[in-house]
Parts: structure tokens; C-alpha cells; sequence
């Protein structure tokens, strides 16, 4: 479980999310949840395989999350890759709904986290990536390491 700032824990991240997609725009949603899947999302029981959300009705719902059963529950929970419905305001919705009526656009999830004690979901309108725009990106990252290492052999070599 990484910490960041602002009074957010993450739980788990959508590490594919950013190399699958390009993306567009970001939207923090509130979950519903169900029972002990809370605390098995504390626990950080949860993974985004093949996670995405769809507007539906005029809702927003997010399809394929897997959070494990709570071992100490002792209710037996239901599908742990159930639909879960999403919470945004109706315009953010909509404005999901338009933009993802475009060819080749996308929800996806890109993390998990508390803020405050309330488990939210960070979602994005993400456009899928050409395979020479991932190679472009893996390119353009190790370039920028290679330059923030040089920079810092230079600063040591200084001193």
C-alpha cells in the first residue's frame, strides 16, 4: 500500500492503465461497496485485471474489480468481480457518457484509495495506443533517466 499526499492511501494501482491508454481527462468516484469488501480493500485485496467502467442508464459502473472475500467475514459475499456502481455528479456523467461516444475512447480505473476514510476510485477517459506510441513512450522515459543520472553523476563528480 503506497501513501500519498493530500490525505490519500492508495491501495492498489492500474499500473497497465497509463501505458494502455493515452489519457484524456480524470475523475475521482466514490464505490459502492458491499459488506466486508471495505475492509478487504484495507487490507489491499483488490486488482484491476481487466477492470473498465461503462455509463449505463445514466449511470456510471465499474466492471471487472476483483476484491477477495474478507477472510474473518462471516457472511459468505457474492461475486467478487461483481458491477459496482460508481458515484459522480450527474454533469460528470454525462460528460463521460459524450466523451466516451467517440471511437476508440475508454473508461478506465486508474487507482484505488481512501481519502478521508471513504474508499474512492480514480478514473480516467483514456484513447487506446498504437503499439509504436508505447515503444515511442518506453523510449522518451529511459532517455529522461538516463539524463536525470548524468546529471546527478555530474553533481557528485562536482563536489
Amino acid at each position: 500500500m503506497a501513501q500519498s499526499s493530500g490525505g490519500r492511501r492508495i491501495v492498489t494501482r492500474n499500473r497497465k492503465a497509463r501505458h494502455e491508454y493515452e489519457i484524456l481527462e480524470q475523475y475521482e468516484a466514490g464505490i459502492v461497496l458491499r459488506g466486508a469488501e471495505v475492509k478487504s480493500l484495507r487490507q489491499g485485496d483488490a486488482s484491476f485485471t481487466d477492470a473498465f467502467a461503462r455509463v449505463k442508464d445514466g449511470e456510471l459502473w465499474l466492471y471487472n474489480l476483483h476484491i477477495s472475500p474478507y477472510e474473518q467475514a462471516s457472511a459468505d459475499e457474492a461475486d467478487p468481480t461483481r458491477p459496482r456502481k460508481l458515484l459522480l455528479h450527474k454533469h460528470q456523467i454525462e460528460k463521460v457518457a459524450r466523451e466516451t461516444e467517440q471511437k476508440g475512447r475508454t473508461v478506465v480505473p486508474l487507482d484505488i484509495h481512501f481519502s478521508h476514510g471513504v474508499a474512492k476510485v480514480q478514473i480516467a477517459v483514456g484513447k487506446g495506443k498504437k503499439l509504436h506510441d508505447k515503444r515511442d513512450d518506453l523510449k522518451r522515459r529511459a532517455q529522461e533517466r538516463d539524463a536525470e543520472r548524468a546529471v546527478e553523476r555530474a553533481k557528485n563528480e562536482y563536489r
